[in-house]
């Protein structure tokens, strides 16, 4: 696997089912990425509306390719089928192609104080 020649920045919502969708495909992986918050910071949702050429989330940049409006799960078939990665039969830590319910969003605000989130891999958020 090249997982050191993939640069990712990810369009995120704080806390979003399919945003976590893909942050567990991030983790099933431990691959390294940059989160920019859309919902901490205003400037990050126009700049991934001007990249992307839509306003839906998450978007994910993976090296020169916008992936739009994505689950993790198709984030996860794009990097296979193009070859970035193997398939790992690992189960992901959280649904990959889904919405959450409130009760979801306040677990992973509770989760997120208290743990790096990232499982392995190095996550920088820019906000």
């Amino acid at each position: 696997m090249a997982n050191e020649n993939i640069e990712i920045t990810a369009y995120l919502k704080t806390f979003c089912g399919w945003s976590e969708g893909v942050r567990a495909i991030f983790r099933k992986y431990a691959l390294d990425y940059v989160e920019k918050d859309i919902i901490k910071n205003p400037a990050f949702r126009w700049e991934m509306e001007q990249k992307s050429g839509q306003p839906l989330s998450p978007c994910v940049m993976i090296n020169d390719t916008m992936l739009a409006d994505v689950s993790g799960e198709e984030v996860e078939a794009w990097l296979i089928d193009s070859g970035l990665l193997e398939k790992s039969d690992a189960v992901a830590d959280a649904p990959i192609d889904s919405a959450c319910s409130d009760e979801q969003h306040a677990a992973m605000d509770a989760a997120a104080r208290f743990s790096g989130r990232a499982g392995g891999a190095s996550v920088r958020i820019v906000e």
